[in-house]
C-alpha cells in the first residue's frame, strides 16, 4: 500500500514539473513580430524564359 503512495506521488510530482517547464518555454517563446518580407509574388514571363 505505501508502495502504490510513493508511485502516484513520484507519477504526480513528475507531471506536475513537466507541466511547470512546458508553460515556461511556452511563455518565453512568445513574441517577436512575424518576418515582413517574402512569400508569394508575382512573375512575369520574362522571369520565365
Amino acid at each position: 500500500m505505501i508502495l502504490t503512495v510513493r508511485l502516484v506521488r513520484r507519477t504526480v510530482m513528475a507531471l506536475g514539473i513537466t507541466a511547470v517547464i512546458a508553460v515556461v518555454v511556452r511563455l518565453r517563446g512568445t513574441g517577436g513580430t512575424p518576418p515582413q518580407r517574402g512569400g508569394w509574388r508575382e512573375i512575369s514571363t520574362d522571369d520565365l524564359s
